[in-house]
């Protein structure tokens, strides 16, 4: 063996060490696989799908309504859809969304969901919520599939906050039959 095929191997290998450094250092600080377990956001996602989840999402840009949102509450991970703004009134009246008193519509869910009535004194106490309005840094979660979702409407979860929210969902990768962006 020359020196020339010591260099090229030295050289390869630095390529390969490189490269997996870098993709460990993505999923470390950047985006994390995360599979579905349950059934909370039925239909939007099912028990084994597997999603890509962007860390970094909310250090440069505001959670919104309607994101799906990686959290963790009680030391247990869940996948959830922003309802809720700091700020505002919630509540939910025959099946209706009510956001500050005016009608919103949900256009991800199917026409025939029922979600369970509730405002927002049933989920955030008073000494937390004296305005009546989800206070600063706390976000009003529930799960797509509302008759079976463990989300903000029970009293072990109710609002979380901005820190208990880990990242945005943003892409399904499997299965690959269902394979795209979500909203």
């Amino acid at each position: 063996m020359d020196l020339r095929e010591i260099s090229e191997f030295f050289r390869d290998l630095s390529i390969y060490v490189i490269t997996f450094v870098v993709i460990a250092l993505i999923f470390i600080f950047v985006v994390a696989l995360q599979p579905i377990a349950g059934n909370s956001m039925v239909p939007t996602l099912q028990e084994g799908d597997v999603v890509l989840v962007s860390k970094f999402s909310y250090r440069f840009f505001d959670i919104k309504r309607n994101d799906i949102v990686t959290l963790s509450v009680n030391g247990k991970s869940y996948v959830k859809r922003v309802i809720g703004l700091p700020g505002e009134d919630i509540k939910f009246i025959k099946n209706i969304l009510y956001i500050d008193d005016n009608p919103f519509t949900e256009n991800f869910l199917p026409k025939d969901t029922a979600t369970s009535g509730f405002t927002l004194e049933d989920v955030c106490k008073e000494n937390e919520c004296p305005d009546g309005k989800i206070p600063d840094g706390k976000y009003l979660v529930l799960g797509d599939n509302r008759p079976e979702s463990e989300d903000s409407r029970t009293k072990t979860f109710g609002l979380v906050s901005k820190d208990q929210i880990k990242g945005k969902v943003f892409f399904k990768i499997w299965p690959l039959n269902r394979l795209g962006k979500l909203n």
